[in-house]
């Protein structure tokens, strides 16, 4: 079997940031698959699980109900190394093009207060796993990382 693009990115000179994973075409519908890359991998702990699935429902929410952007959402979920989300949009994008909306959403999570969207028995299977102290830490991270990023924290190291 052939290694998977994402397992021949040099993970240790990768730096959080968001990057393009890849670009997938479904008849005339492209696909834009991104890195949300929050953690340095292997070199800083990972999100624990609380935080990681308290961002999880607060991005999903957030960019399901985006006025702009919503209906070009396919996907947003964490990676299973927990060091960070992917997001998958409808359209041939780049990293640039999505930064005003990730600041917006980092922005909405920072001053989320109440309920946890989904976070219900009938509605998530783990519900009692969140953490919204810990999310606005990791969140509040993430926001200054992107926003100002250079070429490095926007392209895969080479």
């Amino acid at each position: 079997m052939e290694k998977i693009a994402s397992f021949q990115i040099d993970h240790l000179r990768l730096k959080p940031g968001v990057y393009v994973s890849r670009k997938d075409r479904f008849g005339e519908t492209l696909l834009t698959t991104f890195d949300l890359r929050f953690k340095e991998p292997n070199n800083e702990p990972v999100m624990d699980m609380p935080a990681l699935h308290t961002i999880e429902h607060l991005g999903a929410t957030f960019l399901r109900s985006h006025p702009d952007w919503s209906g070009r959402v396919v996907y947003f979920g964490p990676m299973g190394c927990r060091t960070g989300f992917y997001l998958i949009l409808e359209g041939d994008l780049e990293s640039r093009d999505i930064l005003p909306l990730l600041s917006e959403m980092i922005r909405w999570i920072l001053a989320f207060e109440g309920p946890i969207p989904g976070a219900a028995a009938a509605e998530c299977g783990n519900w009692q796993e969140q953490n919204l102290d810990m999310a606005k830490w990791e969140a509040g991270r993430y926001g200054e990382v992107i926003g100002n990023p250079g070429p490095d924290r926007l392209e895969y190291p080479k």
